[in-house]
This record gives structure tokens, sequence and C-alpha cells, in this order.
């Protein structure tokens, strides 16, 4: 076997490997159009660049048919790259979205990094106690009613930069945010008016899912890398879809 024949070979089982990584990306932890404004398009760039290139060129360069301990350079090629992945995968996997947070009057992307045991801890039901595995968790944020608790989130707000949203003790159900959701809520004319070529991709959602742009509502989505405009419905609160449109 030729060494480019052996490099083809590493690299289609690198790209197979590639297009497996690619799908969860995209269809379970970070579905369009969460995949850009989390900064998981360089995050894979990053870790498939690697795993595509690395292992295929050394073997390009090491491969020599019926070179002695020829077995163990590939073997130790495969461990390495392995390794690279599992650490790369590792990386993803803690900065993973795990919540979508409505919280008075906006929506925020939670990451599996920005929330420790001990916060989870505080979750009133068992769903907001764990971190998702299938992407972002719709969940909504009720402020507190206590004097003292509202003093502490004010403080924490303040001092330590962490809002309601990083907080599992005060998630509720979406469906019991829905009101405060459609008070704070946006007309679309204001998204329009701002960014004219929003125009399309409203259209486009109202059509895909048969509602009326008249009963569309829009509110800010804060991502890590760039935010979005969630859309809702400007009647029952209920999440539509969110675009790629900076909602300030």
């Amino acid at each position: 076997m030729s060494r480019w024949k052996a490099a083809a070979i590493h690299l289609f089982i690198s790209l197979a490997i590639a297009l497996i990584i690619g799908f969860v990306f995209l269809k379970i932890w970070y579905p369009p159009p969460f995949f850009s404004a989390a900064g998981a398009d360089e995050l894979m760039l990053l870790l498939v660049g690697v795993d595509v290139t690395l292992g295929p060129l050394i073997t390009l360069i090491i491969f020599r048919s019926g070179k002695p301990g020829l077995k163990f350079d590939l073997a130790f090629i495969a461990l390495v790259q392995c390794c690279s992945l599992a650490y790369g995968l590792s990386i993803v996997l803690q900065s993973r979205p795990v919540f979508l947070v409505a919280a008075i009057d906006r929506f925020t992307l939670v990451f599996a990094n920005q929330l420790d045991d001990a916060a989870l801890q505080k979750g009133k039901q068992p769903e907001f106690q764990q971190l998702s595995w299938s992407g972002p968790k719709l969940v909504g944020a009720a402020l507190p009613t206590d004097a003292q608790k509202k003093s502490d989130l004010l403080w924490s707000s303040a001092v330590a930069k962490e809002d309601i949203e990083h907080m599992p003790e005060f998630y509720v159900p979406y469906e019991q945010q829905t009101q405060a959701i459609v008070a704070h809520s946006r007309k679309l004319d204001t998204l329009r008016a701002k960014h004219p070529e929003a125009a399309n991709q409203i259209d486009e959602v109202a059509r895909q899912n048969q509602i009326d742009e008249n009963d569309l509502a829009y509110l800010p989505l804060i991502a890590r890398k760039h935010d979005l405009s969630m859309l809702i419905s400007s009647r029952t609160g209920k999440v539509i879809q969110a675009i790629s449109v900076d909602p300030w």
C-alpha cells in the first residue's frame, strides 16, 4: 500500500468522525441559529480541523510499506488523535448550551460551565437540577417575592455579575412566565425599522409556522458570541423561533 492510499484511508475515517460530530453539534447541542451565536462554529472548526488534518498528514509523512515498527507508529498516531479528539470534545461538553431561560424582558442561553452542582441542587424541580444533553431546555425564571432574596439577587447581579438566569433556584416552567414575557415583548415594526434586512427571515418564519405576522412579537436572546431575536406569539407568549438578527 502506498503512503497516499494510507493517508486517504485515514482521511476518510477522520471525515466520517467529523460528520458525526457535526451532526451532534447542529442537530442536538447547537440547533440553528444557536450554532454561530454561541460560538460553536469556532469550536467545531478547531476540533474538526485538527482531527481531519493532523492524523492523515502524519500518516502521509511516516508511512512506508514494510517499514519496521509501522504498526506501532500507526497505533500511536491513532491514540494521539483519539486523545486530542476526546480532550476537544470534553471542552465542548463543558460549554454546551443547557438552558434557554426566559426572564422578564429577555431570553438567555445558559451554558453547562456557567452552572455548578451547588446552584443546580437549588432547583425546585428535577428537570432544573440536571444539565441537558439534548439541546437547551426552555424554562422561565421568576423574581423572588421574599425581600431578603430580592436584595441578595440585586447584590449578586451588581457585584458578582451573576443574574437570575444563572440561578436554577428561581427557574419555573416557561408557561408560568408567558404573561410577563408578552407584557415586555416588542413589536416587529421596531425590529424591521432597525434592521430592514430582517424582513425576509420574519416572513419565512411566519410562513413556516403558518402564523400571521401581526401575531408575532420579539425579545432579545442573549448568547455568547452575538445576540439573536426570539420571535414569540404576541398573544400567548409561545416561543416560535430565534432568528439571526441583532435585537438592539
